[in-house]
């Protein structure tokens, strides 16, 4: 129910053998749906001959048994889902990006944001390149392309191309012969890869897909780390490793991944009950149920309830039927949405006070109209309890928040929010805590320049507003 977005999943298969990859790509993306619901595809690499589909819509919806079966066996395959935080939401910006070169073919999914982008296009262009797509991912396949010209293998090019590219990416590439996963110096997106018992090697963007293709997990791969999977096994690059402070977004722990997820050594669910008992911790008050918001909220209710020692119950039912791409038209309806999709359980709530909580408050609408609906099932009190501190920066990793505008927490303090969205009392959790809420493998540090303002990279100058200033211009047109 958040108005967050974040850019997309990414997972990758290697076999010796020649094997239904395509099949293991769709049951590891349907792992991912929640990454990335505006499109997605899949490419098969049959020792070098590639076959490659994708369109808009979900896994399930895109991926019939014939679009499937058209991409055939092989022994590689990448595949992606995609919400885009550059690029229009179309089919010509569904990845993967497949490129013929010179030096051979090679098709790239990406998970993250360049902060260096618009500067490298424009180089680009001035070469001569002539762009197709309007998203990061082409132009770092460019780069690569361009470094594969005078590097002696694709895993080189890569390399070469890290030297340019600034921000956010951990990829999945197949060339030919190899499949190869990448993740950007700082680490600010999740990758890892582990292995099925007929020896097949599986990337991808949270452990939960691996779980889902029967692959048990190995590693994270590490900041800055090329890792290469053909037919001498798995060997690692580690040239750029240690080059920049390890910041993983922490909004993979509290909202982005799912909570079966295992992320740099730590449990998701157990990440987010622990920002719960934090919460308790930092804002308690007397009341008689705590309910989470579906989905992300229900991990950390839990642990607010256990903390606090006030019981948990299910306060909401989800519609599992209607996803983010759900389409309201007109405002009336985009506030009918809210009850399409969530409804409160009347005889949890009459009558008493309650904690709800929330991962997230954006611009407030949303957890309005939430409150409403608590208040018309007959709750007495409402606390709200928030999962992350407020909002007060723009994100130029891969979430779609990229200006301060139209933020709740940029124009209003905390007693004005409460008052706004209808609650009695509000309480964020504090930036202290949120650094805490996983505990993960030793050397893990966490981005949180969307709580502080502090980035771990030079970033945009004069960024282009892109996807959430455009989303709240087009949803104020009625």
């Amino acid at each position: 129910m958040s108005n967050l977005r974040e850019e997309c999943g990414v997972f990758g298969v290697f076999s010796e053998k020649t094997t239904n990859v395509a099949g293991t790509a769709y049951y590891g993306l349907f792992a991912l749906q929640h990454r990335g619901q505006e499109s997605c595809g899949i490419v098969v690499n049959d020792d070098g001959v590639f076959a490659s589909y994708k369109d808009v819509g979900l896994v399930n919806d895109v991926f019939t048994p014939e679009n499937l079966s058209s991409l055939g066996e092989g022994n590689i395959a990448v595949g992606h889902v995609r919400y885009g935080t550059t690029g229009t939401n179309d089919r010509a910006n569904a990845q993967p990006i497949v490129v013929n070169h010179v030096k051979g073919r090679m098709a790239l999914a990406h998970n993250g944001n360049l902060v260096n982008s618009a500067e490298l296009r424009r180089e680009l262009e001035l070469q001569g390149s002539i762009f197709h797509t309007t998203s990061d991912t082409e132009v770092i396949s460019y780069i690569i392309t361009k470094a594969r010209l005078t590097a002696p293998s694709i895993e080189d090019a890569v390399s070469a191309a890290m030297d340019k590219l600034k921000g956010a990416y951990s990829l999945v590439i197949t060339s030919p012969s190899k499949l190869i996963a990448v993740r950007d110096e700082n680490g600010f997106r999740p990758l890892c890869y582990g292995k099925t018992e007929d020896g097949r090697y599986v990337v991808a963007s949270e452990s939960c897909a691996l779980d889902a293709v029967g692959a048990e997990f190995i590693r994270d791969v590490r900041p800055g780390e090329i890792v290469v999977f053909d037919k001498n096994g798995v060997r690692s690059l580690d040239g750029h490793c240690g080059k920049a402070p390890h910041t993983l977004c922490v909004f993979e722990y509290i909202y982005f991944a799912r909570p079966d997820s295992v992320i740099e050594g730590c449990c998701v669910h157990t990440a987010r009950m622990r920002a719960g008992a934090f919460l308790a911790l930092e804002h308690p008050v007397q009341a008689d149920v705590v309910i989470g918001v579906p989905d992300s909220g229900i991990d950390a209710a839990i642990g607010y309830s256990k903390q606090s020692g006030i019981p948990y119950e299910l306060g909401f039912i989800k519609n599992k039927y209607i996803g983010r791409t759900f389409i309201a038209p007109g405002q009336k309806s985009r506030e009918d949405k809210v009850k399409i999709k969530l409804n409160p359980i009347p005889d949890v709530v009459r009558g008493k006070r309650v904690v709800m909580i929330d991962d997230s408050i954006v611009r407030g609408t949303t957890s309005a109209r939430i409150v409403k609906l608590l208040r018309e099932a007959g709750a007495k009190e409402i606390h709200m309890r928030v999962s992350a501190p407020p909002f007060t920066n723009p994100c130029y990793y891969g979430t779609d928040i990229d200006s301060r505008e139209n933020l709740i927490a940029c124009r209003h303090t905390v007693e004005e929010i409460a008052k706004l969205i209808g609650v009695d009392s509000l309480g964020y959790l504090s930036l202290n805590s949120v650094k805490q809420i996983a505990k993960g493998i030793n050397g893990t540090g966490y981005c949180t320049s969307c709580f502080d303002g502090v980035y771990p990279t030079d970033v945009p100058a004069a960024p282009k507003k892109n996807r959430f200033e455009t989303k709240i211009s087009e949803n104020n047109k009625d």
